[in-house]
């Protein structure tokens, strides 16, 4: 059985930076595509970044590219999502999500079957 357990949300002043992590059991960063999204009230789930099998390429949607940066440790199956320079309009809930695609990784949801629980961040102004 897959899961994915987030922490590390909360809340911080714009400017400020947090990092979310994501612990993997059942299933193995190292061979699959990975990645986080989040989502605000009344909007759909956007795809902020993912990141291969080995970690060599990564991806980012332009709203936060330069900002947050994902990375991963294989050997802890941990994944990561360093964020910096956070504005109010990055509030939402926060989710990883694992992939069985291990090229090209996705950036959309429909790409991802396992999916975390969620984490909040909230940044004030």
């Amino acid at each position: 059985q897959v899961q994915l357990v987030e922490s590390g949300g909360g809340s911080v002043q714009a400017g400020g930076s947090l990092t979310l992590s994501c612990a993997a059991s059942g299933y193995a960063y190292r061979s699959n595509c990975a990645g986080w999204f989040r989502q605000a009230p009344g909007k759909e789930r956007e795809g902020l970044a993912a990141i291969s099998p080995g970690g060599s390429s990564t991806y980012y949607a332009d709203s936060v590219k330069g900002r947050f940066t994902i990375s991963k440790d294989n050997a802890k199956n941990t994944l990561y999502l360093q964020m910096n320079s956070l504005k109010p309009e990055d509030t939402a809930m926060y989710y990883c999500a694992a992939s069985l695609y291990t090229v090209n990784c996705p950036m959309r949801p429909v790409g991802f079957i396992y999916w975390g629980q969620g984490t909040q961040v909230s940044v004030s102004s």
